[in-house]
C-alpha cells in the first residue's frame, strides 16, 4: 500500500533541508546568482510564519518536496497577496507516485483561502515546462499571463558553471 503524501508547514528545525531543496532548485533554474542572505533572510522568515510559510513533504532526513509563500504587495498596489517563490520536488521524488508536486499546489490554495489572499504562483522553468504548465491548469484553469526571457534562461547560471 502507498502511504499518502501530506504536505505539513515547515519548522524552524527545516531550515537546512529546505535550504538543501533550494540549493537544487537554484541549481535547476537560477537566472542570476544568488545572494545566499536574501534567501536565507526569507527563508528563516517563513520558517517563522512572518510574512510567509513554507509547506514541505516529509519528516526527518531530506525533504522531498517544498513551496515557499510569502506576503508581499504588487509593484502597483500597496495591497498584500500570497506569492509562490518557488515550488519544488526533488528529483529523486518526481517519477515516484503520490503527486507531490501536485499536493504543494494544493497547500498554496489553502494558504491563499485561509490568510484571504489572492495567489500569485507560475512557473520560471525551461525544464518540462509543457507538464508543469499541464499541472497548474488542472489547479487553476487557463493562465492569466505567460513569461519570456530575453538575454538568459532558466538554469544559464548552472550551465555557465559547468
Amino acid at each position: 500500500m502507498i502511504e499518502e503524501i501530506k504536505v505539513r508547514v515547515g519548522a524552524p528545525e527545516d531550515i537546512h533541508q529546505v535550504m538543501a531543496l533550494i540549493m537544487k532548485c537554484m541549481d535547476e533554474n537560477a537566472l542570476l546568482n544568488p545572494d545566499m542572505k536574501k534567501v536565507l533572510t526569507e527563508v528563516w522568515g517563513s520558517l517563522h510564519q512572518d510574512h510567509g510559510v513554507i509547506g514541505v513533504i516529509g519528516n526527518g532526513g531530506a525533504l522531498e518536496a517544498a513551496i515557499i509563500l510569502r506576503v508581499d504587495t504588487t509593484a502597483y498596489s500597496s495591497e498584500p497577496v500570497l506569492v509562490e517563490r518557488m515550488v519544488y520536488v526533488d528529483p529523486m521524488y518526481r517519477s515516484i507516485p503520490g503527486g507531490r508536486a501536485g499536493r504543494l499546489v494544493e497547500f498554496a490554495k489553502a494558504a491563499s483561502r485561509a490568510l484571504g489572499l489572492p495567489l500569485l504562483i507560475g512557473i520560471l522553468s525551461s525544464e518540462r515546462a509543457t507538464a508543469k504548465v499541464k499541472l497548474y491548469e488542472r489547479h487553476f484553469g487557463r493562465p492569466d499571463g505567460a513569461w519570456w526571457l530575453y538575454g538568459t534562461a532558466t538554469g544559464a547560471k548552472r550551465e555557465a558553471a559547468e
